[in-house]
C-alpha cells in the first residue's frame, strides 16, 4: 500500500521504516530539515536497537522515503499522525500544537477517501474533534494508538502484542478494512486486534501508561517503608509477584520512571479528566507521580548524607544518563536529574552513558562527561548507578575497587548483588534493601 507518516521523531521514524520493511510504500514527512536528511542518508537521529538495520534497508529496496514536503503524500491511501504531544509549559496538560499542525498540513496534500490513522497519545475527544476537520474534505479518521517500548521499538511495531482500531460509526467497517490491510501480515500471525470507537482508543494507551506508572510507583513506596524496617523490597517484590493478579513486571524498586511517555501521559491524563470533571477518578494519579519523583530526590540525598552533607568538591561518578537502557533518550530522565542536582551542591560529578552523553551535552554542557567507563570511575568517592545498562550489570566488585578512591556504591536501580559488593569491601546502599 502507499503510506504516509507525519512526524519523523521517535515514533514516527520507527513506524515508517517498520511499514516499508512489511512492504509498503511509505515516505515519511517532518518540518525539521536536518532531521529529514539524516534519516534519507540511512543515519538515524536517536538509538534504538534494530532501527539502523531497517532504515537502510528501506531506502536501499525504495520502499522508503523521506520528505519535508507534504505533496508527496498525494498518492498514500493511509496518513500515519505520529508527531509528539508534549506537556504543556502552562500546565499539566497535552500540548496539541503538532498534532493540529499535521492534520492542518496534511489536509490540503491528501486525497479524497484517505485515511488518517492517528497514533500520537492525545486527550479524549481529540480524534472526533479532528474527525469533523478532515470529514468535509472526503478525508477519514480512525485512531490506531502506538505501544511501544524503548529499546524494543521495532521488535513492538512489526510484532505488536495487539492492534487497536478506534473508529468512527459511519465509516467504521471501511476504516477497519483499510487498516486490516496494512497490517496484513501481522494479523496473520493471529496478533489480537480490538475494534473501538475513538474515545476508548484514545484512553487505551494512557490508561496503560497510567497502570504502568502506578506499578511501579507502588513499589518505590513499599521500598520506602522497607528502608526503615530493614525489609528486602526486592524480595517483597518476589513473593507478591507470585500472585498471577499481580504479576512481577514493572515491580522494580529504584529511582523512578522518566522518559517521553509516562510521565508526561499520566499528568496530561489528570489535566483532561479535571476538564471533564472527573478530576477525583484519577486523583491517585498525582500521588503517583509525586512519588516517583521523590525518588530522584532520594538517590541524591543518600550520596549526601555519605559525605556527611558536604557533597562539594567530592568526585562522584554517576553511571546512566538516558531514561532507561538500550536507548539515548534523556526526556525526563532520573539519571540526568540525579546528576544535574547532585552538581548543583557542589560535587564533581563525573557521568557516563554509552549512548545518551551527547543528547546530555547538549542540554546540560556544565556536567563532565566521561569518555570510557573506567575515566568515570577513576577516583569516584561515591559511583551512583541510576540507568541499568548490561555494562554496569557486569561490573565486577573486586577489578572496580582498584579503580576508585573510596569503594561506596548506590545502585539506583538494585541490578547489583549486595552480598558481593559487601564482600568485595564496598559500602552497598540500594533502594529499599
Amino acid at each position: 500500500m502507499q503510506l504516509s507518516v507525519i512526524g519523523c521523531g521517535y515514533l514516527g521514524a520507527v513506524h515508517a521504516a517498520a511499514m516499508a520493511s512489511l512492504g509498503h510504500q511509505v515516505v515519511g514527512i517532518d518540518v525539521d530539515e536536518a532531521k529529514i536528511a539524516m534519516l534519507s542518508a540511512g543515519q538515524p537521529p536517536f538509538h534504538e536497537p534494530g532501527f539502523e538495520e531497517i532504515l537502510k534497508a528501506g531506502l536501499a529496496s525504495g520502499n522508503l522515503t523521506f520528505s519535508t514536503d507534504y505533496t508527496a503524500v498525494e498518492s498514500a491511501d493511509v496518513h500515519f499522525v505520529g508527531v509528539g504531544t508534549p506537556q504543556r509549559r502552562d500546565g499539566g496538560g497535552a500540548d496539541l500544537t503538532y498534532v493540529d499542525a499535521a492534520i492542518d498540513g496534511l489536509v490540503p496534500h491528501a486525497k479524497a477517501g484517505s485515511l488518517i490513522a492517528g497514533k500520537s497519545t492525545v486527550p479524549v475527544g481529540t480524534a472526533a474533534r479532528l474527525a469533523d476537520i478532515v470529514a468535509p474534505h472526503g478525508i477519514r479518521l480512525a485512531w490506531n494508538p502506538e505501544f511501544l517500548r524503548e529499546g524494543f521499538a521495532v521488535k513492538d511495531t512489526v510484532d505488536p502484542d495487539r492492534l487497536v482500531y478506534g473508529v468512527s460509526r459511519e465509516t467504521g467497517d471501511e476504516d477497519v478494512a483499510t487498516l486490516d490491510a496494512v497490517y496484513s501480515s501481522i494479523l496473520e500471525r493471529e496478533t489480537p486486534r480490538l475494534v473501538t470507537d475513538y474515545a476508548t482508543a484514545e484512553l487505551v494507551k494512557v490508561a496503560a501508561n497510567s497502570f504502568l506508572a502506578t506499578k511501579i510507583s507502588f513499589i518505590n513506596a513499599m521500598a520506602e517503608i522497607a528502608e526503615v524496617t530493614g525489609a528486602d523490597v526486592t524480595q517483597l517484590a518476589d513473593a507478591i509477584g507470585h500472585d498471577v493478579r499481580i504479576g512481577r513486571k514493572f515491580l522494580n524498586a529504584g529511582a523512578g520512571f522518566g522518559g517521553g511517555c509516562l510521565p508526561k501521559d499520566i499528568r496530561a491524563f489528570v489535566a483532561r479528566a479535571e476538564e471533564l470533571g472527573k478530576g477525583e477518578s484519577v486523583g491517585f494519579l498525582k500521588e503517583v507521580d509525586e512519588i516517583n519523583l521523590r525518588r530522584r530526590q532520594h538517590v541524591v540525598d543518600i550520596v549526601v548524607n555519605s559525605f556527611d552533607g558536604q557533597p562539594f568538591g567530592h568526585r562522584v561518578a554517576v553511571l546512566g544518563l538516558a531514561f532507561k537502557p538500550d536507548s539515548d533518550d534523556i526526556r525526563d530522565s532520573p539519571a540526568l536529574d540525579v546528576a544535574v542536582r547532585l552538581k548543583g551542591l557542589g560535587a564533581e560529578v563525573v557521568s557516563y552513558d554509552p549512548q545518551a552523553m551527547e543528547t546530555a551535552r547538549r542540554v546540560h554542557p556544565q556536567l563532565d562527561y566521561a569518555e570510557s567507563l573506567d575515566a568515570a570511575l577513576a577516583g569516584a568517592e561515591a559511583v551512583v548507578i541510576v540507568t541499568e545498562w548490561k555494562q554496569f550489570r557486569a561490573l565486577d566488585p573486586i577489578e572496580t575497587a582498584e579503580k576508585v578512591a573510596r569503594p561506596v556504591v548506590f545502585d539506583g536501580r538494585n541490578i547489583l548483588d549486595p552480598a558481593a559488593w559487601r564482600d568485595a569491601g564496598w559500602t552497598y546502599t540500594g533502594m529499599g534493601r
